[in-house]
This record gives C-alpha cells, sequence and structure tokens, in this order.
C-alpha cells in the first residue's frame, strides 16, 4: 500500500511513568527499540498468555516496539479489532502508545499473524509492501501431482510494515517490522499424505526450496525499501526489527545485511546493516531453542548513524521454553520467543 499519514490517535503524554521501574518513558536522552513475537497471540488461554507476557513488555520499557504474530478478533457488527493485545497492554504505558498495523485492503488487520508497530513518539506515516518492490516470481513445479502445465507465480504470505517515527531534535526513525517465512517445506499438489508427512523426498525437497524463494524474496523486497531510504537520507535511522526465521550467517540475513564482505565494496559500507544482538554475551545469545539448540531468530539491524548510537542490548530469554518439547505438551505460556531490546542514545 502506499506510505501514507498516521493520524490514528492523539499524541501521547510525553510524561508517561513506566510503573515498573519508575523511569520517565519518550524522555528524548534515550531510545529504546525492542522486538517480540508473541506467538499467535488471541483469545485462547488470554488471561494466563496475559499473566506471562505484561511482565516481559514491561521489562522492556520499550519506547518503540515491533510485534509479530498478533491476531485480531471478530467484533460485534462485523470487522475485527486487536481485543487481545488491547486486554494485554491495559494499565501499561503501551496503552497510550501510537499503533499502527498490517492491514487487509478493506483497511481491517488480519485474522493471524499481523505486525504491530507501537511507538509512544508520534508516528509520521507508515505503509505496507508485498511484492511492491518485487514481483511475483513464476516457478512450474517439477514433482507436483498431477504435474502443471505452466508456471504460477510464488507470493510472500506476509506483507513487512514500515512506519516513519518522529524523534526529538528534528529526527526521523524508519522502523521495518518483518516476519519472513519460516524454513518448513511449502505444500507441493499430491505430494502430502498428511499435514506433517511428505509422500516423496523429492516433492518435501521441492517444497523446501520453494520456502527458501519466499524467505529470501521478502528480505530482498525489505532490503530494496532500506536501500530506497538510503537513497533519500545516506544518514537515515533505520532499523529491520523482527522474526526473520534466519540466523545471522544465513541466506535471509546476508541479503538484508549487505555486508561489503558480500557485496565486495567498501563503497557500500555506509548502507550496510548490522545486528545489535552481537553485544550480548555469547552463552545468552539466542531468541529460541528448538530441540534443544539455542538459536538467535529474531534481530533488530541497524543503519550504520544508528548503529553508532548503540549503547547496549539485551535478550530477556530467562527460562524460555524449547519451542518443540512445550508444543508437544500443549504448554504455552507466554512466548516460544524471547524479546530483543537495544538502547540507542
Amino acid at each position: 500500500m502506499p506510505f501514507a499519514p498516521v493520524m490514528e490517535r492523539a499524541l501521547p503524554d510525553r510524561n508517561i511513568v513506566d510503573t515498573a521501574s519508575g523511569d520517565s518513558l519518550c524522555s528524548g536522552m534515550s531510545l529504546r527499540i525492542a522486538t517480540f513475537n508473541l506467538e499467535n497471540l488471541g483469545k485462547d488461554a488470554l488471561a494466563q498468555r496475559i499473566a506471562a507476557l505484561r511482565p516481559v513488555l514491561m521489562r522492556l520499557e520499550a519506547d518503540v516496539l515491533c510485534l509479530q504474530e498478533v491476531n485480531a478478533q471478530h467484533v460485534q457488527g462485523g470487522g475485527r479489532a486487536f481485543e487481545a493485545l488491547s486486554a494485554l497492554t491495559a494499565n501499561t504505558p503501551y496503552a497510550s502508545h501510537h499503533m499502527v498495523s498490517t492491514i487487509q485492503p478493506d483497511g481491517g488487520p488480519l485474522d493471524v499473524h499481523n505486525l504491530v508497530i507501537l511507538s509512544c513518539f508520534p508516528i509520521l506515516a507508515f505503509g505496507q509492501l508485498r511484492h511492491d518492490l518485487v514481483d511475483r516470481p513464476l516457478y512450474r513445479t517439477v514433482t507436483a501431482i498431477p504435474p502443471p502445465s505452466e508456471a504460477a507465480a510464488v507470493e510472500w504470505e506476509r506483507p513487512l510494515l514500515h512506519a516513519e517515527i518522529a524523534l526529538e531534535g528534528g529526527k526521523s526513525l524508519h522502523v521495518i517490522n518483518l516476519h519472513l517465512r519460516a524454513p518448513l517445506a511449502a505444500p507441493i499438489p499430491g505430494q502430502k499424505q498428511s499435514p506433517l508427512c511428505w509422500r516423496t523426498a523429492a516433492g518435501w525437497s521441492e517444497g523446501f526450496f520453494l520456502a527458501a524463494i519466499k524467505r529470501a524474496g521478502q528480505a530482498l523486497e525489505a532490503r530494496l525499501l532500506v536501500d530506497q531510504i538510503f537513497d533519500t537520507n545516506p544518514e537515515a535511522l533505520i532499523v529491520v526489527a523482527g522474526d526473520l526465521n534466519a540466523d545471522v550467517h544465513e541466506m535471509p540475513l546476508r541479503i538484508l545485511q549487505a555486508d561489503p564482505m558480500d557485496t565486495g565494496n567498501p563503497d557500500h559500507a555506509a548502507r550496510a546493516l548490522s545486528p545489535v544482538e552481537d553485544m550480548v554475551p555469547e552463552e545468552r545469545r539466542f531468541t529460541v531453542r528448538h530441540h534443544a539448540r539455542a538459536l538467535v531468530l529474531d534481530h533488530l539491524l541497524v543503519s550504520p548513524s544508528l548503529r553508532a548510537r548503540l549503547v547496549a542490548a539485551d535478550i530477556l530469554n530467562e527460562g524460555l521454553q524449547d519451542e518443540v518439547d512445550a508444543a508437544e505438551t500443549g504448554a504455552l505460556g507466554g512466548s516460544f520467543h524471547a524479546p530483543l531490546i537495544a538502547a540507542f542514545a
């Protein structure tokens, strides 16, 4: 959708006090940016989930909070609203934050997996991109049953959400909230015996290949947006935040970072993005536990001008459940993801 002005809420009180710490948010002396996958936040077991999630949100003390997997609920009279999210943020500073989200063509939120940006600073404009900068690639499957007669378009599942936020002193912050496709094989017609069982190894392999196209394509579209912002302002303050379903050495992250070691051109260093989690001690540097492996799947990638102001980063992963073990027992409390927070001067 086009980049559009935001007039969705009144400017929040600049003297909001965080009841957990007593510190004033949006003070202008520092900027705290966080990303957190809320793991299908909806009405199911909502009281239990609020009890687990709200203390974490309060610890973050985020001025700008990027959320993934926020579900919307059907409301009386038609349409959808973020009732579960409103219940989660009630009686916290986040209830007064400006909010924008991904939307459907009719203007309402999606049923599931919405992206949300909350900001105590004014949001000047926002937009979402899905195949606006990257056309749908055409691909003809080779293992589908029956074989297709022609190529079909490959689409990303989710858009990205971009907001421009007004900081004090006339500066602005570009926030790109992104949720890349998980590395799970995409469906291939005729190749599934059941939701979790593939008919052939070749079919699974092609499905995994298609998923990689989608994930890399989403990352490319975000990277092209980053370069458009740099074209306008080479010193732009940019953060790409979200659940990227990849660690820092995998292809989607390398596409987003555009490190000079990959491009082979030091002239591009001023456009490279860098991960803030490298400031977190290695033994605590993980946002997900999967089959006893500690992984960094959630990231904050920042532009050089923003990196120069970075003073601290942390991952709130104490007691994080293994998502595979917990899924088997149905023991979801808060989220299988740990939030990542960074502070900037």
